[in-house]
């Protein structure tokens, strides 16, 4: 029985020092701020607090100690150059017998040294649908666990990248975009940006460095969006456009049984262009694309013409059928 009753004593006892010293939230201690986001190298300053009798309150840290104090109740953790990554702060309290404390959650961040992009398989131009990839390098950024690395094309977000590594000094990393080049990639500029992301306590908004821009030189082959184009004149001016984009710039070739004389341009402009089909190769390194053009003479002054002389053709038939007429009309009366 005896036994039993000191047995119970002492689980009580060790359910109030767990108690005592357990949670956070029974630890008689306010901290102002609850949680701090520095920059390397700055000053921080934290209070600590509390409301009851005490036999002493201090800070523990590897930087900026505060020695136990049993005159005040709110004392001050201050360093004025932090400096070292792993510092865990720690204020505690002495009271009724026992201790009790309270960790300082600090996070201490270094926006990158440098961010910069670059085509991480090739130099120089790409090709049309191949597939390249882009490199974006941070070099000396902490904590990486909170970096976001944010591509750009143009003004336009095409991806973010975050990284699940938890490392609490500075690191280099690498964040990798591929794409497949397309012509519309040509003249395009990327660039990629580093951000630290603090939460609420940090600095709003958030810290973050930009790549220098990206412009991509994609090369690709001619190719032309109708193949065939019907082109109707009166007579007057005709022009055939063969334009079409490419790069490196296309070099045109036009064929016809209408020219007389080999024809380079990509625009075919003429008044006296013969009705028919006239044949344009547009061509470069990576490829060709060939377009027809079909030419209608219609309306205006030349129908006019075509009508007038049909009439004057119809009228010269007719005359000479009449005069033939009279003639044998005439030769028969005189037979007889």
């Amino acid at each position: 029985m005896l036994l039993g009753f000191y047995g119970l004593a002492n689980l009580s006892a060790v359910l109030l020092l767990a108690s005592l010293t357990g949670t956070h939230a029974e630890c008689p201690l306010e901290l102002n701020p609850q949680r701090v986001v520095v920059r390397y190298g700055s000053n921080v300053s934290v209070d600590c607090s509390t409301n009851i009798t005490h036999k002493g309150i201090g800070w523990e840290a590897s930087e900026g100690p505060v020695p136990t104090n049993r005159d005040q109740n709110l004392i001050t953790w201050r360093v004025l150059n932090l400096r070292q990554w792993d510092i865990e702060p720690m204020c505690y309290i002495n009271y009724d017998r026992t201790q009790c404390e309270r960790n300082l959650p600090i996070t201490i961040y270094k926006t990158p040294e440098s961010v910069s992009i670059n085509t991480a398989d090739r130099t120089g131009p790409m090709n049309e649908f191949s597939t390249y990839k882009l490199q974006c390098d941070v070099v000396n950024v902490a904590p990486v666990q909170n970096l976001t690395v944010k591509w750009y094309k143009g003004e336009t977000l095409m991806h973010n990248e975050t990284f699940i590594y938890f490392i609490m000094t500075p690191v280099n990393t690498t964040s990798i975009l591929q794409i497949i080049a397309d012509r519309s990639d040509d003249g395009v500029q990327y660039r990629c940006e580093a951000e630290l992301e603090l939460g609420a306590e940090g600095p709003q908004p958030p810290p973050a460095v930009t790549s220098e821009p990206l412009q991509l030189t994609v090369h690709y082959p001619p190719l032309h969006k109708l193949f065939n184009d019907n082109i109707s004149t009166s007579g007057g001016e005709v022009s055939l456009n063969c334009t079409t984009a490419a790069n490196p710039a296309a070099t045109y070739t036009w064929y016809s049984e209408h020219l007389k004389e080999t024809r380079s341009s990509s625009v075919l402009s003429s008044s006296t262009l013969s009705p028919g089909n006239y044949t344009c190769t547009a061509k470069n390194l990576l490829g060709m694309s060939t377009k027809m053009f079909t030419v209608r003479r219609t309306g205006g002054r030349g129908t006019f013409w075509a009508i007038l002389l049909s009439g004057l053709g119809a009228l010269v038939i007719l005359i000479v059928s009449y005069t033939i007429y009279k003639c044998k009309t005439v030769s028969r009366s005189y037979v007889i």
